[in-house]
């Protein structure tokens, strides 16, 4: 897939911290370390026995190419709803059905080069996967993987962070996702 990149060109919608449209900006502009403020979705699909799946970063991808990161992730299209653009990229990037997944979390995310309003979803299923050109793959965690390779530089720091402040906070347990 050495053909493949971003669409550095495709027009995303710029928001306040509620969400709330303020105009739009290109993917690029929004990467261009000027920290506009851009929704994105992130899923974290769990299966029946508690694990995680993870997809792993193609190496194309300008942004922590080759590291594991949340098992669906993607921008939300100027004039697309919040919920719309996860059921989409859910489908585009593992061929997964997400009309039963849950919003969990909406927070902003600041890294060096962007900021993102994120809107956290979860689905726990048993459906099988397909994973799509738009990833490199991907596969089941169980936590206690997922525990040994944060810092380690194998997971997006994005991803180390969200599953902290997602999962591991107030002590949560994994052992039965459908409790998160």
């Amino acid at each position: 897939m050495a053909n493949m990149q971003d669409n550095q060109l495709e027009l995303l919608p710029l928001v306040n911290s509620d969400g709330n449209i303020l105009g739009s900006a290109t993917r690029g502009e929004c990467h261009d370390g000027s920290m506009k403020l851009h929704p994105v979705v992130h899923l974290h699909v769990f299966n029946g026995k508690g694990e995680l799946y993870l997809q792993k970063r193609p190496e194309w991808k300008t942004i922590q190419p080759g590291k594991w990161d949340t098992a669906v992730g993607g921008h939300v299209d100027f004039g697309e709803e919040i919920h719309t653009a996860m059921l989409r990229e859910a489908r585009e990037e593992l061929g997964v059905d997400a009309n039963q997944a849950q919003l969990i979390e909406k927070y902003v995310f600041t890294s060096e080069c962007e900021k993102e309003l994120i809107f956290a979803y979860k689905l726990t299923t048993d459906a099988e996967i397909s994973p799509s050109a738009e990833t490199d793959g991907g596969r089941f965690w169980s936590m206690e993987e997922i525990h040994d390779a944060i810092g380690q530089g194998t997971l997006t720091p994005n991803f180390e962070q969200e599953f902290m402040r997602l999962f591991e906070k107030n002590k949560r347990t994994i052992a039965n996702p459908s409790t998160i």
